[in-house]
């Protein structure tokens, strides 16, 4: 980096510490984007997502800084804007030629950088930063100095937060940030509401709620056996790239170690859910796995309430022990089962998932 000026040099110096300070990415996020802004003075800076979802690949806004104000899109938003990655060439052109920045004049004559995030191998975000006037050195050292502490800070927050297998979300992860997002997209339910009432509003087919599914590989123990754990490895693998096909970004999805995964869908009707998760058992059974061929999934789920995690993901694992029970290549549902009379309403616990 060129000899920044001394009257830069503290500013500076107090952004690195604080982007360093966070432990949770998008407050880091918001912290780099914030800094960018008020260091090199541009018009506007953005930081767009990239997912794939049913083989197309997407952008999508996730913050902006615009005339000294920083809006996020919620992380509990029913429907994320996006576009489709066409309509962004300097991204594509990134991805296309593995860049690491891209500079182009807009025919309105703003300048606008291209800065992607790549992680492992693939860009999974890239940040925008408009200027009215060209960019000098000086500042793109600073950008160029700030981004690259992002990007190697970012890596260093991914790899304690996922599986190392299957890229997923690990289950430290999913222990830490599950109770702060069940209480913040979790219905609001009135207290004079007693719990059958309770019970048959979060059951209504057509009202938006959130769900959280616990998959498990049927037979998987006879994978290992029969092929051994490099193909048994093969398959969580392609699992994992299944499971990321069949839901949206703003889901989470997580692995809890051996054949056990969790989903957490948002905002979702009752019978889409319903829709997705079994789309997302008929992906799986209709995908040829190599050497071992046809390989299928249970799943339990239930509707996320105001419940403590641990009852929450008890609920949704009975309803998976049930599907096992009852034939496997199945998703069952944990109201549905209680209302009918084939489970009780309490936590029974079995070997598929060990509580908090």
């Amino acid at each position: 980096m060129r000899e920044i000026d001394d009257q830069m040099k503290k500013p500076l110096l107090k952004h690195l510490v604080e982007i360093t300070a966070h432990r949770e990415h998008s407050r880091l996020a918001v912290s780099v984007l914030s800094a960018l802004y008020q260091l090199t003075n541009v018009q506007r800076i953005r930081m767009l997502e990239l997912f794939s979802m049913r083989e197309e690949y997407y952008v999508q806004e996730k913050m902006v800084i615009t005339e000294g104000e920083i809006h996020t899109i919620d992380e509990h938003t029913a429907d994320d804007p996006k576009e489709l990655l066409s309509a962004y060439p300097p991204i594509q052109e990134c991805i296309r030629s593995h860049l690491n920045e891209f500079l182009e004049i807009s025919p309105e004559g703003v300048h606008i950088l291209w800065l992607p995030v790549w992680l492992h191998g693939k860009v999974n975000s890239c940040v925008e930063i408009r200027s009215e006037r060209a960019f000098d050195q000086q500042m793109l050292d600073v950008i160029s100095g700030i981004f690259h502490v992002f990007c190697n800070y970012q890596s260093l927050l991914d790899y304690s937060e996922r599986d190392a297998l299957t890229g997923l979300f690990n289950r430290k992860t999913f222990d830490e940030q599950f109770t702060k997002y069940a209480f913040a997209i979790a219905p609001h339910e009135s207290h004079s509401l007693d719990k059958d009432e309770r019970r048959t509003e979060a059951i209504d087919e057509e009202v938006k709620g959130h769900w959280l599914a616990v998959v498990d590989i049927d037979h998987f123990k006879q994978v290992n056996d029969r092929y051994g754990h490099l193909y048994g490895d093969e398959v969580l693998i392609l699992m994992a790239n299944i499971l990321r096909a069949s839901f949206r970004s703003h889901d989470r999805i997580f692995r809890f170690g051996g054949e056990e995964f969790v989903i957490l869908l948002r905002a979702t009707t009752l019978s889409d859910a319903r829709k997705i998760f079994d789309r997302f058992r008929q992906n799986v059974q209709e995908y040829d796995f190599p050497q071992v061929g046809n390989v299928t999934v249970s799943l339990g789920f239930v509707g996320i309430s105001r419940e403590t995690p641990v009852v929450i993901l008890g609920h949704a694992d009975q309803a998976l022990y049930h599907a096992k029970n009852t034939g496997r290549n199945r998703i069952c549902f944990y109201e549905e089962l209680v209302d009918s009379g084939v489970l009780n309403s309490g936590i029974t616990t079995n070997d598929t998932v060990e509580f908090f």
